[in-house]
């Protein structure tokens, strides 16, 4: 079995990361809070126990003060979180690929924007950043603290954009910033042609983005892991909830499963 936390240096388990260590972390009493708002989606809260989100945050070192932006936020999942958390102290940015790339992005970003203007009182503060995925930007250079993606490096593959995707990640970070990734997790060795249309990645090779790029990976987690998931399904990841795609057929064979097995992965941008 796995152990439930691998920590890659000393420095790692003495502190959740340097970049962030000036500021407060964010505390049990605050999760708690808005883990339970009444303006969270009930099919998001469902998902709670497969995506470990105050353990995950608490990894990446979320902290009060901090300037985050959240990558292609989909329907806000993680924004309903994160936006409430840095409202009062702190910058939560979403970036969302612009409208002029496909109706589907058009649509991602008019359903969010909904979703902000209806709670105010939590997402007042929110701030919508739209980005050509072929030429990514998000802001001025060395300006934020904390880049998180959820479940979106596989998409950034299949496009043909994960380069430019993490190099721009690189520009947009502080010095000792963090960047934040989960994604679904393929079975070590596996051929990257063999699986780049079943939304797994080997840990290996989103490593090799990331470092490629510059960063350093400082540590990662087994928060989300899922031994169940045997990654070999008709429809890929997808087979599996919340997504479904086979639809009635072995649907209980795949809820029993349940989401995916997911890397979870904390780089640095090296002060020097």
């Amino acid at each position: 079995m796995k152990p439930a936390f691998l920590a890659l240096t000393l420095t790692t388990l003495l502190s959740p990361f340097f970049a962030q260590a000036a500021t407060p972390p964010v505390s049990a009493e605050q999760y708690a809070k808005v883990l339970a708002g009444d303006w969270r989606a009930p099919e998001n809260v469902a998902r709670d126990g497969f995506r470990h989100p105050q353990q995950s945050l608490g990894f990446f070192g979320l902290g009060s003060g901090q300037t985050v932006i959240e990558i292609t936020p989909g329907n806000g999942w993680y924004s309903e979180l994160l936006a409430p958390l840095l409202k009062d102290h702190g910058q939560y940015i979403a970036a969302v690929q612009a409208p002029t790339v496909s109706d589907y992005a058009r649509k991602n970003e008019e359903k969010l924007k909904s979703k902000f203007a209806a709670s105010p009182a939590q997402y007042a503060k929110a701030q919508v950043l739209e980005f050509d995925p072929k030429a990514p930007s998000f802001g001025q250079p060395a300006s934020v603290d904390t880049v998180l993606t959820f479940r979106n490096v596989h998409n950034w593959v299949l496009a043909d954009t994960a380069p430019l995707m993490f190099q721009a990640f690189f520009k947009v970070l502080k010095p000792g910033g963090v960047l934040g990734v989960v994604d679904h997790r393929a079975k070590d060795g596996a051929s990257l042609e063999d699986i780049k249309h079943s939304g797994y990645l080997t840990t290996d090779y989103v490593v090799k983005l990331a470092t490629d790029a510059g960063f350093k990976l400082e540590a990662q987690s087994e928060i989300n892991a899922n031994p169940k998931d045997t990654k070999d399904y008709p429809e890929g990841v997808w087979t599996l909830p919340p997504a479904l795609t086979l639809g009635d057929k072995d649907r209980e064979k795949y809820l029993a499963i349940g989401e995916s097995d997911r890397m979870t992965l904390r780089f640095v941008k090296p002060s020097k």
